[in-house]
């Protein structure tokens, strides 16, 4: 008698916390609001937006997430975290009113079923503090000469290149820890790496290279485009890009669990740069055994560092990750 009643109070007790555990994620997810927008010129598609998606580890800025046509509750939809969310669909609101065109070429992929479903969740930038947040922070911990760098790095765009201490760690945490359980719970998604992948160009590539590295496990594959392995501004004495490729060789995940894309153009004070970062980037890889399968490094002759360059050639690693 005395160990059933042990027992039983043992369950009301683990029932309690579970339940206290369960109001307190609701909690959590209630302060959290998504809402379609309407005032955004799509060619298909809805946005969701969250306007200030709140974070312990960095500033909270404007999370949309981007549903395809027909999207449906009874179909499980592929996830892709693309940075720089604000110059992604509509170029009226951007500020060199250019875009990547997302919704046109990923619904016109779906329709022609060339990829497999997906869903966008597009991560705005918070302006002056995004080189800050995409600069990969253990390579950038490895630069002997890093306060120098930095302080040159202050001096380019009146003091607006960093702006504060390196947070792309604490940004990725944002996003595996927080901005992905959200979307994982409130959206009919895949969860596993298989379906999760991350994109972005310029800085943007260089942390969804990064990403891809530090949590391996979450993310299947990486689209870097423009990637900028300068890390700052391109010069001709260039003493930064080593490190990025000394981080790859000790940190690149398998080739049998994962997949990257990379590419570059030739044309702009800064993509003119990227074609002799090309050698070595494909004998890292090649290094590690990846090769067509898992891997490109595409030159893409004349393209320069623009959005209008970008959504020329989007559809190529939308297809190289996402295909049926």
């Amino acid at each position: 008698m005395l160990n059933f009643k042990l027992i039983a109070s043992f369950l009301i007790i683990t029932l309690f916390i579970s339940c206290k555990q369960d109001k307190k994620n609701a909690i959590s997810n209630n302060k959290i609001h998504a809402y379609q927008l309407k005032d955004i010129q799509l060619s298909s598609g809805t946005l969701q937006r969250i306007d200030s998606f709140p974070s312990k580890y960095i500033r909270s800025r404007t999370v949309d997430i981007w549903l395809p046509d027909n999207y449906s509750e009874a179909k499980k939809y592929a996830v892709l975290y693309m940075h720089d969310g604000q110059m992604l669909f509509d170029s009226t609101t951007t500020w060199n009113k250019q875009e990547w065109k997302v919704d046109e070429i990923a619904s016109r992929l779906m329709q022609e079923g060339i990829t497999r479903n997906f869903i966008v969740v597009a991560l705005s930038n918070t302006g002056i503090h995004r080189q800050s947040e995409y600069f990969p922070e253990k390579p950038f911990q490895k630069l002997v000469n890093k306060d120098s760098i930095f302080k040159s790095a202050q001096l380019f765009n009146q003091g607006n290149f960093f702006n504060g201490p390196i947070q792309s760690d604490n940004y990725l945490k944002f996003i595996v820890n927080e901005v992905k359980p959200f979307i994982d719970s409130q959206f009919s998604v895949y969860t596993n790496r298989e379906n999760t992948f991350i994109m972005g160009s310029s800085m943007g590539g260089l942390i969804s290279m990064y990403a891809i590295c530090e949590y391996p496990d979450v993310f299947g594959g990486a689209a870097c485009l423009s990637t900028n392995f300068s890390g700052i501004v391109p010069e001709e004495n260039d003493d930064i890009s080593h490190v990025f490729f000394d981080y790859l060789q000790e940190n690149i995940p398998s080739p049998k669990t994962h997949k990257f894309y990379f590419d570059y153009g030739t044309t702009s004070t800064i993509e003119e740069y990227y074609p002799r970062y090309a050698p070595e980037v494909n004998a890292v890889f090649a290094k590690k055994g990846y090769d067509t399968k898992n891997f490109k490094n595409l030159k893409f002759e004349g393209a320069e560092h623009t959005e209008n360059s970008w959504n020329k050639r989007l559809d190529i690693p939308l297809v190289y990750l996402l295909k049926k």
